[in-house]
């Protein structure tokens, strides 16, 4: 039997919820994945690992069973036990496949198939990777902001203010834990002939005499966003784990909209702080930023 395409819940920040189990297949190491018709998990995504997967219980029959994990799966037209990770074949999302979120368990479950579970994610964590994945968003519009002058030509790519994107056209990594974002960029030959200028001009200091004013710029751009604490929501245009979901965020300046998998807050008055450091690696060929969050 071909299981159907995992419904969530997680893009409007539920933590808990109940579905049938669908099925239970062994992982390697001696380890369980749950299958259930609809969750409110967030998995790691297999394509763009940046927000680490839930972690929680699901509670059958009156047991309570630690989830110490939680993946994306995909099944074949033909059936068979979830693919992982690089094994899996074709693109994200693909029609012919199912997607699935897969509840990993350090044991055997037994025979739950067919009976009810009960999913509760932890939601302090999850409150906490979701402070860090609003953050790391409005540290791409505000850093995007800061460097425009450094842009000698369109590069052809821009965010929501009309900015050139330097967030999405330099972007190498981008991960999150429940203490901040780290983003790192590319500096390289590719960006450069885009039209990005890393060393001096008569304009403008070398980015790296520059980290310093543009770092203030842009935690004072974060500060007068958090304070005006504009609404967040996700943009669903369905259920389904594939779904191709859209942060927006109501900003002074206006709506800015980014494509995004992960959770967030529902307003940023959720946060007391949101700061970034920037640094230069010593070759000068990466960016780092390390946005962190302070909820209120």
């Amino acid at each position: 039997m071909t299981l159907p395409t995992t419904h969530v819940s997680f893009p409007a920040g539920a933590v808990t919820g109940e579905s049938p189990v669908l099925a239970v297949h062994p992982l390697d190491g001696g380890r369980f994945a749950v299958v259930t018709a609809a969750t409110p998990f967030h998995p790691l995504d297999h394509t763009w690992p940046d927000q680490p997967a839930d972690l929680g219980t699901l509670t059958v029959d009156g047991t309570e069973l630690a989830v110490v994990d939680c993946l994306t799966g995909a099944v074949g037209p033909d059936g068979g036990a979830p693919l992982v990770g690089a094994d899996i074949p074709v693109r994200r999302g693909d029609e012919e496949w199912s997607w699935l979120v897969l509840h990993v368990l350090a044991t055997d479950p037994g025979d739950i198939v067919g009976h009810t579970a009960v999913l509760a994610v932890d939601a302090e964590r999850r409150g906490a990777l979701s402070a860090s994945h609003s953050g790391c968003h409005l540290l791409a519009l505000a850093l995007n902001e800061a460097l425009a002058p450094r842009w000698r030509k369109d590069p052809g790519r821009a965010d929501a203010f009309g900015h050139p994107d330097f967030d999405s056209l330099a972007m190498a990594s981008s991960v999150m834990d429940t203490e901040a974002s780290t983003d790192t960029y590319r500096l390289g030959k590719s960006l450069k002939k885009k039209g990005f200028t890393v060393d001096a001009t008569e304009e403008f200091p070398a980015l790296a005499d520059a980290l310093p004013a543009l770092t203030e710029a842009v935690n004072a751009r974060l500060a007068a966003w958090v304070a005006a604490g504009a609404p967040v929501r996700i943009d669903v245009p369905g259920p389904e784990l594939t779904a191709r979901r859209q942060w927006h965020c109501e900003l002074p300046e206006g709506a800015a909209q980014i494509f995004c998998g992960g959770t967030h807050l529902h307003h940023l008055g959720e946060l007391a702080e949101l700061r970034t450091e920037l640094r230069l690696s010593e070759d000068g060929s990466e960016l780092v930023a390390v946005t962190r969050p302070k909820r209120a």
